[in-house]
């Protein structure tokens, strides 16, 4: 039993995404798809709770090897003073895809304006989406309410909040069984040069949500998405786990393009660097000889 139990715990890797609603729990999904092997590297999804969280969990709790994260989680744990250092211990394996921000709103609030003193959700305390909506609506005093999404969107459908944020790579599940007589609607985010420090633009096309979106793509804004680790010395297991998961990563990634995989792991490039991060040392050594 213990060489069993020893066994099973070298080779699997715990991958922290999101919610169950969210872009990051398929690509966590996909993840353990693809790269399981029998009786070698098994990829474990864990449900999380936003991106400070994860950034904490894969510091401090066990089980947690890799994390998905929004690209702008270090630069806030920074500005806040969350988690002193975090940059040095804290690197990315690879830059995923841009998730875009969604602003769904009730009939009659037709921008961002409306909602102030309106109560708006934002997601849980210390997720991505909370994180940004900091940032979307400054200057703007919104009523924030902190309920899981699945939640705020029957609130939402009931009239008792004005809106919701919800960052997620499009096009998010959350929103696919909304029916168009609801009246409910993206606002668009307009990109502005303060907004476009940090974000990049983007839109929310009637492709992407039929219902949701009748005419003209809506204008928002869009977050890059990191797959995390920690910065493990070299010559520990816990390197050397994490070094196996991004050989098969590397090794394997042609099968993430295609289908039954989510569509956003075609949008990414391997190749593409971080801002204000530090690439894992297996990782960049993969990148140098493609």
């Amino acid at each position: 039993l213990n060489t069993l139990s020893a066994r099973a715990n070298a080779g699997t890797v715990g991958v922290i995404a999101g919610g169950i609603d969210g872009t990051y729990a398929r690509i966590a999904a996909d993840l353990a798809a693809v790269l399981d092997e029998p009786d070698g590297l098994r990829v474990l999804p864990i449900l999380g709770k936003g991106s400070v969280q994860n950034i904490s969990d894969i510091l401090a709790l066990r089980g947690v090897d890799v994390g998905i994260v929004q690209s702008d989680v270090l630069a806030y744990a920074r500005r806040e003073r969350l988690l002193p250092g975090v940059e040095q211990f804290i690197q990315y394996i690879a830059k995923l895809y841009d998730e875009e921000v969604h602003v769904l709103a009730a009939p009659g609030i037709t921008a961002l304006a409306d909602l102030a003193g309106k109560p708006v959700n934002v997601d849980g305390r210390g997720s991505g989406t909370a994180m940004t909506a900091t940032i979307l609506f400054d200057g703007i005093a919104i009523e924030p309410r902190y309920a899981p999404q699945d939640t705020a969107l029957e609130q939402l459908r009931r009239g008792e909040i004005a809106a919701l944020v919800y960052v997620a790579g499009k096009p998010a599940r959350l929103f696919t069984g909304i029916p168009a007589e609801s009246r409910l609607h993206f606002l668009p985010v307009p990109a502005t040069p303060a907004l476009l420090e940090t974000y990049l633009p983007s839109t929310l096309a009637p492709t992407d949500y039929p219902t949701l979106v009748g005419g003209a793509p809506v204008e928002t804004i869009a977050v890059g998405a990191v797959m995390a680790a920690y910065a493990w010395p070299q010559a520990t297991e816990r390197h050397r786990k994490v070094a196996r998961f991004v050989e098969a990563f590397f090794t394997k990634f042609p099968d993430f393009l295609r289908p039954p995989r989510h569509p956003k792991w075609r949008e990414v490039n391997l190749a593409a660097q971080v801002p204000g991060w530090t690439r894992f040392g297996p990782a960049a050594a993969h990148v140098a000889k493609r």
